[in-house]
């Protein structure tokens, strides 16, 4: 088997030839994009991404770990203010949850000569996602690599997304076809970085960790982890309890020993998984809860970040 510490990245001149890239999966994929897109599909992205402001990924290498919930909460809070145009884009091809999460259930993409429209929660919210183009939710997506990563250029390519200030892209758990696609594609334009979401427990550490492995062999920028389900607090006694207990030490450890910041810990609150089935923001309908207000500190870090990042950028320019 290959070490993923043997992998040279997918920007490397050796992406896909070097010996440790033997028998990898994304090995052709690698082998054909190195550094990224080739420069006539570079400048297409480029012309239709030139008018979005901000782009943050939303990762972890553990599934179940609430990466679309953090998506779609990133997205509302965001959204909050009226003045910020909010795109969020579900790359989640085979799970799309975020049509469900959104209220946006049984919606449909629309054609115009400008390409697809985004589904509006808001006038100032508008979303993409796979689950907009199957005929049932139920509908299971079966798709090899090659055709996940092509819907993901085209969402990139052919959605209208206009003046944009934030785009929050949801991605589904592991380091493969999807996250090289997206990193490559949008390397044409521009990332401010990701938001690794992880829980307390070692067997989800575990996995973050190659992520993060992973944003440093493509040179994706770390906003930082948030820790979801940290812990539980009673409504009525208001003790907590820790229901996946952080043996080796939960985010807060690895992220010091990593050297990344950490965003934030999410108490586990049940309204969260109600509101997100209810298609509501959970930041809406529990705003007193210790969840939405670990949330909103997140996000107002996230956005602290992203507008000193946009300063830096200028500054080079």
């Amino acid at each position: 088997s290959v070490s993923v510490a043997e992998c040279p990245g997918t920007s490397s001149a050796q992406a896909g030839r070097a010996a440790a890239c033997q028998g990898c999966p994304n090995q052709r994929l690698c082998a054909a994009g190195g550094a990224g897109p080739d420069p006539a599909e570079a400048a297409e992205l480029r012309q239709r991404l030139r008018a979005v402001k901000h782009t943050v990924l939303v990762l972890s290498g553990k599934g179940g770990v609430g990466k679309s919930t953090f998506s779609a909460l990133l997205a509302h809070g965001l959204a909050a203010d009226e003045a910020k145009q909010v795109a969020l884009l579900d790359i989640d091809i085979c799970g799309p949850s975020i049509p469900k999460m959104m209220g946006l259930e049984g919606e449909q993409v629309h054609q115009s000569g400008s390409g697809w429209s985004p589904v509006y929660v808001e006038e100032n919210l508008g979303v993409m996602s796979v689950g907009f183009l199957l005929s049932s939710p139920d509908d299971a997506v079966i798709w090899r690599g090659p055709k996940k990563n092509g819907l993901i250029k085209q969402f990139l390519r052919d959605v209208d997304w206009g003046e944009i200030d934030y785009l929050i892209v949801d991605t589904p758990p592991g380091t493969s076809d999807e996250h090289l696609s997206i990193v490559q594609y949008l390397s044409a334009a521009h990332i401010d970085g990701a938001v690794i979401i992880t829980t307390p427990q070692e067997v989800s550490l575990q996995d973050v960790r190659k992520e993060i492995n992973f944003c440093h062999k493509v040179k994706l920028p770390i906003i930082g982890v948030v820790e979801n389900m940290s812990g539980f607090i009673c409504p009525k006694c208001k003790n907590e309890s820790q229901i996946f207990p952080p043996t080796t030490g939960g985010a807060e450890k690895m992220c010091q020993n990593l050297n990344i910041s950490l965003l934030g810990k999410v108490p586990l609150d049940p309204q969260i998984g109600k509101s997100c089935d209810k298609g509501q923001s959970f930041l809406s309908e529990a705003p007193d809860s210790p969840a939405t207000l670990s949330y909103r500190n997140i996000i107002q870090r996230i956005q602290e970040y992203c507008d000193q990042h946009h300063f830096q950028k200028e500054k080079i320019i």
